[in-house]
């Protein structure tokens, strides 16, 4: 189970440079909004994704007049052997992964070594947003724990921009579009088995999370919607041809699915309180957690961002009992109100580090 010992951070986000130790067990991370605890929780989540949870640009991830950032972390790994993990990126878009100083050959082998769920109020946009931001979720998770699913992905996405160019093109090559579409079509298939056979593990165990942590009576559910339940995806190419032509480019395929999530049978997104829709994307995560963790056999790290931020007290003490009681690995907290985390993870573990940050700097407290 990889277990962050320490970390150093150099001009990522608001921080400078900071070399910081944990706690291989639960972590506090306090401070007013907008001085740093979430780019800490980033940088961590960085180093396990090769990418931000939340920039989808790595140009919002340099501090501000410079020109590349550094993550270095050493996790105990099997065995209690340590390992180091460092990355470096570049304003000219160079990325570069090791381990132990050995280069990865490719940034995406990476993924998956060091499994990590993060839960944050940015969730938020997988409700109300498109469902892009749910195949991200979807895409995110079993990138980690499947690496011919990664694979799959990364080679149906290279094709598909190859398909969108060729249509931009006044005349388009109708047997060359062909082989192309032969070609996806095998990469999709199994990015839509897999996807399937995820949203059926975690619609029981997000239903369960939902019980224990609302309290209420409300059915949650989670629909997958994708055109593949119906065709293959080259039929369902050739189909769209004429339509694909007039835009210019391609309306079908498996970077339209969809995840619904419903409560009562109606979309969330609509029906759901405020606080009924956090509890459901806590739930989610948490399920997120106990898939991986039975995957994997060991758990992942958990960051939790300002979890607590709009959930009463009693949802809190629910939440902190699952964490307590379900043999979770280390974990990173973060929220402005210090002496509330204080109560809640003080009566939780005596193996515990406190930090305060300002300004982008990290106290031990």
């Amino acid at each position: 189970m990889p277990v962050l010992e320490k970390i150093v951070i150099s001009d990522f986000r608001n921080i400078e440079l900071q070399e910081l130790e944990f706690s291989p067990n639960i972590n506090c991370i306090s401070g007013n909004n907008g001085e740093g605890k979430t780019n800490l929780l980033d940088a961590i989540y960085y180093l396990s994704m090769t990418k931000s949870a939340f920039a989808s640009s790595d140009k919002f991830n340099f501090r501000y007049g410079t020109e590349e950032f550094s993550l270095s972390g050493t996790y105990r790994m099997e065995k209690g052997i340590s390992s180091r993990f460092s990355l470096k990126m570049t304003s000219k878009g160079e990325k570069k992964m090791r381990r132990d100083d050995k280069p990865y050959s490719k940034v995406s082998e990476h993924v998956g070594v060091l499994p990590i769920v993060m839960v944050s109020p940015a969730d938020i946009s997988m409700v109300s947003e498109s469902g892009d931001e749910r195949r991200k979720f979807v895409n995110a998770v079993l990138s980690q724990m499947d690496r011919e699913y990664l694979s799959a992905l990364q080679q149906y996405n290279r094709l598909l921009l190859q398909r969108n160019r060729m249509l931009k093109d006044m005349e388009v090559d109708r047997s060359l579009l062909e082989v192309i579409d032969m070609r996806m079509s095998a990469l999709a298939e199994p990015v839509f088995q897999a996807r399937k056979r995820f949203i059926e593990d975690l619609r029981p165990i997000v239903a369960e999370y939902y019980r224990t942590l609302s309290g209420g009576t409300e059915q949650v559910d989670i629909e997958y919607e994708s055109e593949l339940s119906k065709a293959g995806l080259d039929q369902i190419l050739a189909a769209s041809f004429d339509k694909d032509r007039i835009m210019r480019y391609t309306t079908s395929g498996i970077q339209r699915d969809d995840f619904i999530f419903t409560m009562n049978g109606h979309p969330i997104r609509r029906h759901g309180s405020q606080g009924q829709q956090k509890s459901f994307l806590v739930s989610l995560k948490f399920a997120q957690y106990e898939i991986m963790k039975k995957n994997y056999g060991f758990a992942p790290i958990l960051l939790l961002d300002d979890v607590f931020d709009k959930l009463d007290m009693g949802r809190i003490s629910n939440l902190l009992q699952m964490v307590a009681s379900n043999d979770f690995g280390q974990i990173f907290i973060t929220d402005s109100n210090k002496v509330r985390m204080a109560g809640i993870v003080d009566g939780l573990t005596q193996d515990r580090a406190y930090f305060e940050t300002v300004a982008g700097t990290f106290s031990r407290i």
